[in-house]
């Protein structure tokens, strides 16, 4: 992993909710400052691994900034604020205790897919936006 990889969201590439977030961010980053690759991924797994987390499960959501590793709800707060404009306010979530902040994003990430549904293979970038992804 070299050090000029920033701002990369590592997102579960099957579900639903998460592509829609990421299609969400794509539309709304007009200087393009952030990457994207699927946990599924060789990318996506050496994320997990470096998280110590187990490469088979992708119930976490992982921003790489500034040459940090960031997860969950501290990750989707990270993204938002450096989405800018009114999505920075919601950073003030920050001020949350982590434990009650993770309590909240593991309850979407376990009911994930009964909600939102998946996919059955990770999402295919359209022409225009696929150098923005990390294979």
């Amino acid at each position: 992993m070299s050090s000029n990889q920033n701002n990369i969201i590592v997102f579960d590439g099957v579900c639903n909710l998460c592509n829609s977030v990421v299609k969400f961010i794509i539309k709304r980053d007009k200087k393009a400052i952030f990457k994207f690759a699927a946990l599924q991924s060789d990318f996506g797994k050496q994320m997990l691994i470096l998280n110590d987390l187990p490469i088979s499960e992708f119930d976490t959501f992982i921003y790489l900034r500034k040459a940090k590793i960031l997860n969950r709800s501290t990750a989707a707060l990270y993204v938002m604020k450096d989405l800018g404009g009114f999505y920075k306010l919601l950073f003030i979530g920050i001020i949350f205790p982590k434990f009650i902040r993770n309590f909240f994003y593991n309850f979407i990430a376990h009911y994930r897919y009964k909600i939102w549904g998946r996919k059955d293979s990770c999402m295919i970038p359209t022409e225009d936006i696929s150098e923005r992804f990390i294979e």
